[in-house]
């Protein structure tokens, strides 16, 4: 069972129309064995919502245990939409200016600490997961979460007055995909990934 994922969101999932779920989100469906298949960020998921499981099915390393509330929620939740290739941040989503503070902060000190000042480690590290660059920021990278879900991760050096900076930006179609506590989860596991 999967600790993060509400039993709720599974039973939602099991009671929803399979051939609905593979249209909106992509995935595949297994009539005999009623599982789900999902590629997410290079890895292929198996959800089981009768038995509350999300799994690898190739016995990759997890990413953190939020990234398996991003991925029912992406089922539960995704539209028939191509992304638009326009960027935006948290903030400008409706009611993200005020849901993404304290609590819900996006957490990208946790990338900062990871990276520091040195672009050739970011570079690095975003190539290895899978990014494509992007010619924003000192450095950039987008990243293809689902078929449906595009993200970008910015990255500056620090200076004597600022220090490093990271960003994740998001296709504009994510707020018609994921309410805001997915895409939380989806940025918590994010900036995690840097930190494994």
């Amino acid at each position: 069972m999967s600790s993060t994922v509400s039993p709720s969101h599974f039973k939602d999932l099991l009671d929803a129309e399979p051939g609905d779920v593979c249209t909106r989100s992509l995935c595949s469906y297994d009539n005999e064995s009623g599982k789900y298949s999902l590629h997410a960020w290079g890895r292929q998921y198996c959800i089981d919502p009768a038995n509350e499981t999300i799994v690898t099915v190739d016995n990759k390393k997890s990413l953190h245990g939020y990234f398996d509330l991003f991925l029912i929620h992406h089922l539960l939740g995704a539209q028939a939409l191509e992304p638009t290739g326009e960027w935006i941040s948290e903030k400008d989503m409706p009611g993200g200016a005020t849901f993404f503070r304290g609590p819900h902060a996006v957490p990208t000190e946790l990338i900062t600490g990871v990276v520091g000042d040195d672009l050739d480690l970011f570079r690095k590290m975003c190539e290895s997961f899978g990014g494509t660059p992007l010619g924003m920021g000192d450095a950039a990278y987008s990243f293809t979460i689902t078929d449906r879900v595009p993200v970008a991760i910015l990255y500056w050096v620090g200076d004597e007055d600022f220090p490093a900076e990271a960003k994740i930006l998001y296709d504009r179609t994510i707020t018609e995909h994921l309410e805001l506590d997915g895409v939380y989860a989806l940025m918590v596991s994010i900036c995690n990934y840097f930190t494994s």
